[in-house]
C-alpha cells in the first residue's frame, strides 16, 4: 500500500494537480482547448479509451478553480460527476483526486471558486465509496474530518453571479456532508461531527440566505435521521439548541437589528424545510423521531 501511495503521489505531481496556486497549473489542460472541451461536454463526455479519460480527468482538476464558469462547472465538474457515476474512473485515479482536492478546502483563494468546487467534486468521490466501498477506514475518517472542517469554516457566503457563476461554499459543503451521511460505514461519532458542522452554518452571523442554502443544509440532517442512531429526545435537544436566540436575549430582540433578523430568517427557513419534508415524506419512523423537535423549535421562534 505504501509503495502504491508513493506511485500515486508521483503521478499527481507529474500531472501538475497541486491546486490553483501551483506552478504549472493550467486550464484548459495541455493538449486541449476550450472549444474542444465544450464539445466533449455536449457529447456527454464520451471517451472510449480509459487511459485518455484518466489523463483528461486529472488534467481537469485545475479547471475546478477556473474563473470561467463554463470550464469550471459545465466541463470540469460535470465530467468528473459523469465519469464517477458511470464507474469510469478507477480507485487509483479517485485517490489521486482526493490528494489533489483535499488541500484546496483550506487553501486561500480570493476569487472564491477553488474550495467550493473542490468540496463539490469530493462529494462525488465520496459517493462512489457509498455505492461500492473502496476506501479504508482511515481514508473515510479523513473525508469526514475534511467535510466537517470545511463546512463549519465557510465564511465566503457569495452565491450566484451572472458573469462568474456560482461560489456556493455552504451548499457544496452540505452536499459533501450529505454523501458521507448516506454512507452506512459511518458510525454515530462521524454523523455527530457532520451534524455539528451543519448546525454551525444554519444561521451565520448577519447574513441572509437567498440561494437555497437551507434546503441543502437540511438534506444531510434528514438522511442522518433515517439512520436511526439518535433518539427523539436527542433530536429535540439538537433542534432546541438551534432555536436558542443567543446571543440575543430573546427572539423579540431579533426585530431590532439586521443581524437578529438574519438569524431568525435563516433558522426558520432551515426548520421549515425539515418540517415540510418530514410532514410530506413517506418515512413515518423518521418523522416520529424528528418532527416533534422541529415543531417545538418552530414554535419557540415568534
Amino acid at each position: 500500500m505504501l509503495a502504491a501511495r508513493r506511485t500515486i503521489h508521483f503521478v499527481w505531481l507529474a500531472l501538475g494537480c497541486l491546486g490553483p496556486a501551483a506552478a504549472g497549473a493550467a486550464c484548459p489542460p495541455a493538449g486541449h482547448d476550450r472549444a474542444e472541451l465544450i464539445a466533449l461536454a455536449r457529447s456527454s463526455f464520451e471517451l472510449p479509451a480509459d487511459e485518455a479519460r484518466t489523463k483528461l480527468a486529472l488534467g481537469l482538476l485545475d479547471c475546478l478553480a477556473e474563473p470561467d464558469p463554463v470550464l469550471r462547472d459545465e466541463v470540469a465538474f460535470e465530467a468528473w460527476s459523469s465519469w464517477l457515476r458511470a464507474g469510469k474512473l478507477d480507485a487509483p485515479t479517485r485517490r489521486t483526486a482526493l490528494d489533489a482536492l483535499l488541500p484546496r478546502l483550506t487553501a486561500k483563494d480570493a476569487q472564491g471558486f477553488s474550495a467550493p468546487f473542490a468540496a463539490l467534486a469530493l462529494s462525488e468521490v465520496a459517493r462512489t465509496d457509498r455505492i461500492a466501498p473502496w476506501l479504508e477506514d482511515a481514508e473515510r475518517a479523513r473525508l469526514v474530518d475534511a467535510a466537517a472542517t470545511f463546512l463549519a469554516g465557510v465564511r465566503d457566503y457569495r452565491g450566484f453571479d451572472e458573469k462568474a457563476g456560482w461560489r456556493h461554499g455552504v451548499a457544496h459543503g452540505a452536499d459533501f456532508a450529505l454523501q458521507l451521511a448516506l454512507n452506512p460505514a459511518l458510525d454515530r461519532a462521524a454523523l455527530d461531527r457532520l451534524l455539528a458542522a451543519v448546525a454551525s452554518q444554519v444561521a451565520p452571523p448577519a447574513h441572509f440566505y437567498v440561494y437555497g442554502e437551507p434546503e441543502r443544509l437540511a438534506a444531510p440532517v434528514l438522511y442522518i435521521g433515517k439512520r436511526a442512531m439518535h433518539t427523539p429526545d436527542e433530536w429535540r435537544a439538537w433542534f432546541a439548541k438551534l432555536a436558542d436566540p443567543a446571543p440575543l436575549a430573546s427572539w423579540r430582540d431579533a426585530f431590532k437589528s439586521q443581524a437578529g433578523l438574519a438569524r431568525r430568517h435563516d433558522t426558520q427557513a432551515f426548520l421549515l424545510v425539515l418540517y415540510a419534508n418530514l410532514r410530506e415524506g413517506k418515512d413515518d419512523a423518521v418523522a416520529e423521531r424528528m418532527l416533534p423537535g422541529v415543531v417545538e423549535a418552530l414554535k419557540a421562534i415568534p
